[in-house]
Order: structure tokens, then sequence, then C-alpha cells
């Protein structure tokens, strides 16, 4: 059986394959299994990574037309460390905001808008390990929004307030925000600490916190 599988293979052809799969007792290296496992991964990864790469092209491309300098850019180190770093996190998601997070983290880069060195490898992690509605949840306390004549609570109101969704996903919301806590993006370790109606509406974002939303294009 050939490892190269056409474009254009029917339902029958998928179950065939499947079957032969599942008939080989022994696994192999290099045999039905790996074949498999290239037919249906391999072609939406390739996907992945032409469409990673037209887009990250297409906004050069518009910054070219804008008097960025391609031949400075090609031989900027960093950048190209930049790009590396983003891409393979791009290939790791199929997340529409994480794609814009990462694509807008190496455009900066590209203008000289990035943070130092450090602190953009750092950042990039953070995006390939976190998901939007972490970025979502950042976003909201750097300028948070309380309810409506709440005189006390806690930032659990302001986050449900701001996003109606996670009210009844008091387990989720708080491992989000020790996920943002820990990695030194937000300031205060609990949502759950009673405080007056100006404590609530306080900015919650560190500095690294609000780099990072610069950095992804969150407060454009």
């Amino acid at each position: 059986m050939s490892s190269k599988v056409p474009d254009n293979r029917s339902m029958g052809d998928v179950a065939h394959a499947l079957a032969k799969a599942g008939l080989s007792a022994i696994p192999v290296i290099g045999g039905p299994a790996v074949e498999l496992f290239q037919y249906v991964v391999q072609p939406p990864l390739e996907k992945r990574r032409a469409e990673w790469m037209q887009s990250v092209g297409e906004r050069i491309e518009s910054l070219e037309s804008e008097g960025l300098d391609l031949a400075l850019l090609q031989e900027n180190e960093q950048f190209i460390s930049v790009v590396m770093q983003a891409s393979q996190a791009a290939l790791r998601t199929h997340n529409s905001a994480k794609l814009d997070a990462l694509r807008n983290a190496v455009i900066n880069v590209a203008i000289g808008q990035g943070p130092d060195e450090t602190v953009q490898h750092l950042l990039l992690g953070y995006v390939d390990e976190l998901t939007e509605m972490h970025f979502r949840v950042l976003k909201v306390f750097h300028s948070p929004e309380a309810p409506p004549k709440l005189s006390m609570g806690g930032l659990d109101s302001v986050l449900t307030h701001n996003i109606p969704s996670l009210r009844p996903q008091r387990d989720l919301y708080d491992q989000l925000w020790r996920d943002l806590y820990s990695r030194g993006l937000v300031n205060t370790d609990s949502l759950h600490v009673t405080m007056s109606g100006s404590g609530l509406t306080q900015r919650r974002t560190t500095g690294l916190g609000e780099a990072m939303l610069r950095f992804i294009g969150s407060l454009d």
C-alpha cells in the first residue's frame, strides 16, 4: 500500500484504510498505522501551515508598502526567532483568536514595537500555553467594569458581569485566574476577596500583563 493517498478518496477507501490498519495484529514502524495517521493528520496540518504563512506574508507585504525595509528585516535575528516560535505555536492551534495574537506579536516585532527579547520569548510561550478565554479575562481586568450599583463584592462579580458565560463555571474561572496569577499577569491571587465598589474597578493587570495585551494587539 503506497504512502501517497489521493485527495479524492471515497468514504469506502477510508473505511478500507481503517480496516486494513485494524487487521494489523503487530505494530510495525512505518506500517498501516503510520500511513493512516499521515492520511488523517498531515493534510490539515499542511493546510494550517500554508494559511499561517499566507496570513503573515500578507501583513509583511502591507508593511513593505508602508516603508518597511525587508532587507533589514531579513537580517534581524530576533525577528526570525520570533517567527519560528510563533509559527510552531500556530501549527498547534485552530483557534482564530490565538492565531491573530501570534500574528500580531510577529508584526509588532517586525515594526520594532515588541518588548525586549526575554519578555518576547516568555509572552509567546504564554500565548502557546493559554487559551483565548485566558486573554479575554486578562483584558477584562485591564480596565474592569463592575456591575451597576454594586457597592461591595468580589472580583468574580466583575468577571461574570463582563463574561456572563462563565457565571455557572466557578471551577473553570478560578483555574483561569490561577493560571494568570502564577504567570505574573495579574496582581491579585483570588477573585473572591470582598472589596468596595471602587476597588472592583481598579486595574488588576501587572506590567507584564499589560505588555502581553499590547504584544498580541488586544489594546489596539
